[in-house]
């Protein structure tokens, strides 16, 4: 067992510093006879010792001191106990003083735990990262000090509420967006003071296309999306252009044009040009690094119907055709192997055109079926059932799952590219069903703490507003977001639904559990978890009402919070079955990963909590490897088609560096009862020389993660 310190470290528990510290309390205490015995001190510790270890992780020093409090205060030594806790409480008081210095320090000798497994896709070690992570310390302590209110930042250390990215908030910086790629493609850009003008080929709009991309992710912290839609039109630039290229040599020859061969050599230079021009993109995307230390969260949406001709559709289908190849095949680590990036993420509308076998465009789907059983992506919009829950728009989300809200300019017509998502605050529902002795209580916290989400979803929007667009000039200035006017003010785009603003909500499944001890899939905690759904829903329309600002309900994607709040349920309420005695707790409205249940009643059972989630979320079905069974993945495609507006699966893909093992690296318990990856084959546990591709929370991670999430990996249920 390990304990991690306040600093971050991970160190070996060592119950003898529990009996020292008790034992100092005790001499502290004048009257011998309030004093505990040798006996009693030794049971006290024997017994924190069990609790640690009944928890099944690592245990963080504060969670080690209340047992500590808890069991002395049972052997009625109170003056003892008051020792105790006056100690705890001088020391706090200390350490409050500078509140950074320990966790940098940590930090750059790469021996925080916590920071390690924070992100799974950022390399703490390398100094990049590093430099990100001071900054964000020092933005955390700002933000905890001088710029959000007591009550909001209580909260947030309790773990009632998640106040996302604090380590950003100190800078005018906004969550995720749709870039308007098309925008800065067409009518040209600025990079770095650098005018770009609109591109004269396929592989120039796909090589600027990549420059975008860090651009803008260096000036946001959250995920970026793109069309593919957007580059369609330079295939048919690049086409004529090369037609010409033909006919002079042909000229230069002095030989009669052959139309029919002529057509055919240009098509084939064609093809070679979107064939780097995807290469490019797929290989910058993974190489650049942004000024956050990591490769951009970056999203490609691949939408035949959003072209706007029959030559742009087929332009289109040969881009999407020719990133799936790429994808599939993936990209070589340092070994020379092929892996499976993280990024950039890919998202396929499943539509009319492609779903059928026999349609125009199915071949497309089969090579996206191949993708996901060997890459894990595309993921899937289902066009059909997007278009009822969005009045008759398709679109992507931004980065994993945040969703727009349909808004239309003054024309009538709706706009989606060049929005963008203010930020987050999500709810820990389970703390207000623990927190309530009755549904009555109930309702009466989660409007008491709703309203604290709200108060600070305030506190993101006001921190954004005011902000002038000199900031960031890739993003209001030269068109990725906007074409605001150097010192123009961005607070028109943060009202009237234009931007959106996320609640988000943690936990449904053990909620509805702990109120009524039903699950979600029974009839009584289906209906009592979509009034949840609906409450949060109906409190959105009334902010959103009264202050113009486009409040919505959002899937939060829990990555470490997910352990963050279930060690807080932990210590506010002990161990509850079912409830809090797992080291996670579920993403949004999302079946327990424990629960048996087949891939299609999955998503058809969370597609009903899908569409009250009007902010974005994602349904996910586990299955095994599938390379040797793409018709059973393109079944589950057809049926996402049909019942349910976004959806992936989630199968496995992973090597081993020390054996050349290529099938699935195990979760097994260390002799510190600590959860870690071991390949099967040679029995490796060194993380460093392995790697390993899960999704967990709507996206691929690929830098492991914390004990919480690492377990909610481990009990997985297959669903196919």
């Amino acid at each position: 067992m390990n304990v991690i310190k306040r600093s971050g470290k991970e160190v070996n528990f060592n119950d003898i510093k529990i009996m020292q510290a008790i034992q100092k309390a005790n001499e502290s205490v004048d009257d011998r006879d309030e004093r505990l015995s040798q006996s009693k001190v030794k049971k006290i510790v024997d017994n924190v010792v069990a609790k640690c270890n009944f928890l099944g992780r690592a245990v963080s020093v504060e969670e080690i001191q209340d047992f500590v409090e808890e069991e002395i205060m049972r052997e009625g030594a109170y003056k003892v106990a008051k020792s105790y806790i006056t100690y705890r409480y001088r020391h706090e008081l200390i350490r409050k003083s500078n509140t950074t210095d320990d966790h940098i320090l940590t930090l750059i000798e790469g021996e925080n735990e916590e920071v390690k497994q924070e992100n799974s896709n950022k390399n703490p070690t390398v100094n990049s990262v590093q430099r990100d992570y001071m900054a964000g310390e020092v933005s955390k302590d700002i933000t905890k000090r001088f710029l959000l209110p007591e009550d909001v930042i209580k909260a947030h250390e309790e773990g009632l509420i998640h106040f996302h990215d604090s380590d950003y908030y100190a800078q005018h910086m906004h969550n995720c967006d749709l870039v308007n790629l098309e925008d800065m493609l067409q009518n040209g850009t600025v990079i770095s003071g650098t005018m770009i003008e609109k591109p004269h080929s396929f592989s120039t709009a796909c090589n600027i296309a990549t420059q975008i991309i860090a651009q803008v992710a260096s000036s946001q912290y959250g995920g970026q999306s793109i069309s593919l839609a957007h580059l369609a039109p330079f295939v048919d630039i690049s086409r004529q252009k090369i037609k010409k290229e033909v006919a002079e040599e042909y000229k230069e020859l002095g030989v009669d044009v052959d139309e029919a061969k002529a057509n055919e050599i240009v098509e084939r230079r064609l093809r070679k040009e979107i064939v780097k021009g995807i290469q490019t993109i797929q290989y910058q995307v993974v190489t650049l690094m942004t000024t956050n230390g990591q490769a951009p969260f970056i999203t490609e949406f691949l939408y035949l119907n959003e072209a706007k001709n029959d030559r742009e559709r087929d332009d289109l289908a040969m881009i999407i055709e020719e990133t799936l190849i790429q994808r599939t095949k993936g990209i070589r680590n340092e070994q020379g192997v092929w892996i499976t990036p993280a990024f950039p993420k890919i998202i396929y509308v499943l539509e009319e055109d492609n779903v059928k076998e026999g349609s125009k465009y199915f071949y497309l789907t089969e090579l996206a079926a191949k993708c996901t059983a060997k890459r894990m992506v595309p993921d899937y919009i289902s066009e059909k059932v997007m278009k009822n829950l969005k009045e008759g728009n398709c679109f992507p989300t931004m980065g994993c799952r945040s969703i727009l809200s349909v808004w239309k300019d003054e024309n009538g017509n709706p706009k989606f590219y060049g929005r963008f998502n203010q930020g987050v605050v999500t709810i820990n529902l389970v703390d207000v069903a623990c927190s309530a002795h009755d549904m009555d209580e109930f309702w009466q916290i989660l409007d008491e703490r709703l309203e604290l989400c709200h108060k600070a979803l305030r506190c993101r929007h006001e921190r954004l507003r005011g902000t002038p667009s000199d900031v960031a000039p890739i993003l209001w200035q030269h068109g990725a977001l906007a074409r605001l006017k150097t010192g123009e003010k961005i607070d028109k785009l943060l009202y009237g639904g234009y931007s959106t603003i996320s609640l988000g909500y943690a936990g449904l499944w053990e909620t509805v559990y702990k109120l009524n001890g039903k699950k979600l899939t029974e009839p009584e905690g289906e209906e009592l978890g979509l009034k949840i759904m609906q409450y949060m829903n109906d409190k959105c329309d009334k902010w959103k009402k009264a202050e113009n600002i486009g409040y919505s309900t959002y899937g939060t994607p829990l990555e470490s919070t997910t352990y963050k709040f279930s060690k807080a349920l932990q210590k506010r309420f002990g161990i509850i079955p079912g409830v809090t005695d797992k080291n996670y707790i579920t993403n949004s409205y999302h079946i327990h990963v424990t629960e048996d249940i087949d891939a299609f009643s999955k998503l058809s059972q969370e597609a009903k909590f899908q569409s009250l989630s009007t902010g974005g979320a994602i349904s996910y079905v586990e299955v095994p490897n599938m390379q040797n069974n793409i018709p059973a993945v393109i079944s589950v495609m057809q049926y996402i088609y049909d019942n349910i507006m976004y959806a992936e699966l989630n199968t496995k893909s992973d090597y081993c560096q020390v054996c050349g093992y290529t099938g699935e690296i195990q979760i097994v318990t260390d002799k510190n009862n600590k959860l870690v990856w071991e390949c099967p084959n040679c029995k490796n546990r060194d993380q460093k020389k392995m790697n390993v591709a899960r999704r967990t929370c709507g996206y691929i991670g690929t830098q492991f993660w914390n004990q919480g999430r690492t377990q909610e990996i481990k009990e997985r249920k297959l669903h196919l």
